[in-house]
């Protein structure tokens, strides 16, 4: 499972069972911090995931900011309701990416918005299961 933790929504992606090919899944409106938690450890479950992958929000100088902070704090939280492994993967350039990819296909900007984070989720664990497999 990968997330794409945002400051006003969540993205969700999902990999095949295999692990292979990641495709994006939800998108959650992170208001309750505790009830986006829950929500996440639910499809995590319904969904037989053994692995969450965070993206990990850094500058393109590669450091973190206040983003990053909080995705860390977010995937130790997670770890805990979970129990399950959680790693942490750089997602720069993911939601540009992503604006790019919706754009081409012909997604009009106003339902990009509730696409985007799904989609960038989606690539961030791409990134990482093809990192992974050394593709």
């Amino acid at each position: 499972m990968g997330i794409d933790h945002g400051e006003k929504r969540v993205g969700v992606a999902l990999s095949d069972e295999d692990s292979l090919i990641a495709q994006p899944h939800d998108t959650l409106a992170r208001r309750d911090p505790s009830a986006l938690l829950v929500a996440v450890a639910e499809l995590a479950r319904d969904n037989e995931v053994g692995e969450i992958v965070v993206g990990l929000p850094l500058g393109l100088d590669g450091r973190e900011g206040a983003s990053a902070r909080r995705a860390r704090r977010f995937s130790e939280r997670l770890g805990e309701l979970t129990g399950l492994p959680i790693v942490l993967w750089d997602e720069r350039m993911t939601t540009v990416a992503a604006q790019r990819a919706l754009g081409e296909a012909g997604v009009r900007a106003r339902e990009q918005k509730t696409m985007i984070d799904r989609v960038a989720a989606a690539l961030m664990l791409q990134s990482y299961l093809d990192a992974k497999r050394g593709a």
